[in-house]
C-alpha cells in the first residue's frame, strides 16, 4: 500500500480541534450573558467617606489675635517701612551755614533787596559741592540785579517825564514774581529763568567761597 505524502499546504499549524472548540464556545455564549467575577484580588478599595459627625465648626481657624500671638524666635520683628516725604529730605543742613537746604534755595528770590544780599552771601560762603544751593544763589543774584537795573532806568525815565507809573507797575509785577519763585524753590519745584542762564553760570563760577 502506498501512502500519499502530505503536500506543503496541507499541514495546519493550529490545533486541529480549534474549529469545533470555537463553535462550542459560541453556542455557550448565546445561551447566557457573561458576568464578571464579583471579587478579584486586584479590586479597588472604596473611597472613604467623611463622617457626618465632623462639621465645619470643628475645623481650626486663625484670627488676627491668634496669628499675632506667634512671636519671632531669635530676632526682632521687621520694622514697618515708612516712606520719606519731601519735608524730611528738605531739612538737610547745608555745610558752612547750618541751615536747612530748602530755606537757602528760596531765600535768594526774596524781594525788597533781601534776596540780593542773601544770594551774594551764599555765593561767598556755600562750598562748590553744594551745587543746588549755589545755582539758586547765582540765579537769584542775577535776577535781583536785573530787576534793580530795570527799576533804576524806569525811575530815571519817570523823573524826566514826571510820571512814575511804569516804574510802579514794573515794581509790583517783579515783587509778585519774586514771591512766586521763592515759594516754588522752597517747595523744591524747579525755577529756571532761561534769559539769565549765562549770567547765573558766570556768577556761580566766579564768585566762590572765601578762602581763609
Amino acid at each position: 500500500m502506498v501512502l500519499a505524502m502530505p503536500k506543503k499546504f496541507d499541514t495546519n499549524p493550529l490545533d486541529p480541534d480549534f474549529p469545533e472548540k470555537a463553535k462550542a464556545a459560541a453556542e455557550t455564549a448565546s445561551n447566557g450573558a457573561y458576568t464578571a467575577p464579583q471579587r478579584t484580588p486586584y479590586s479597588t478599595s472604596d473611597y472613604p467617606t467623611v463622617p457626618s459627625s465632623i462639621t465645619e465648626e470643628e475645623t481650626r481657624r486663625f484670627d488676627g489675635a491668634q496669628f499675632n500671638s506667634y512671636s519671632y524666635q531669635g530676632s526682632q520683628p521687621p520694622a514697618v517701612y515708612q516712606p520719606t516725604s519731601f519735608a524730611a529730605t528738605g531739612e538737610r543742613k547745608v555745610s558752612k551755614t547750618g541751615m536747612p537746604e530748602k530755606w537757602l534755595i528760596g531765600l535768594p528770590y526774596f524781594p525788597f533787596y533781601i534776596g540780593l544780599v542773601a544770594s551774594l552771601i551764599l555765593l561767598l560762603v556755600v562750598p562748590k559741592e553744594e551745587t543746588k544751593v549755589r545755582f539758586h544763589a547765582g540765579q537769584g543774584f542775577a535776577t535781583q540785579l536785573a530787576i534793580a537795573a530795570i527799576a533804576t532806568i524806569l525811575g530815571i525815565v519817570g523823573n524826566i517825564t514826571d510820571s512814575n507809573f511804569g516804574g510802579f507797575i514794573f515794581g509790583l509785577v517783579a515783587t509778585i514774581m519774586l514771591f512766586v519763585w521763592a515759594v516754588k524753590a522752597w517747595k523744591g519745584k524747579p525755577v529756571h529763568i532761561e534769559v539769565l542762564e549765562d549770567l547765573t553760570n558766570w556768577f556761580e563760577d566766579k564768585i566762590g567761597p572765601v578762602k581763609r
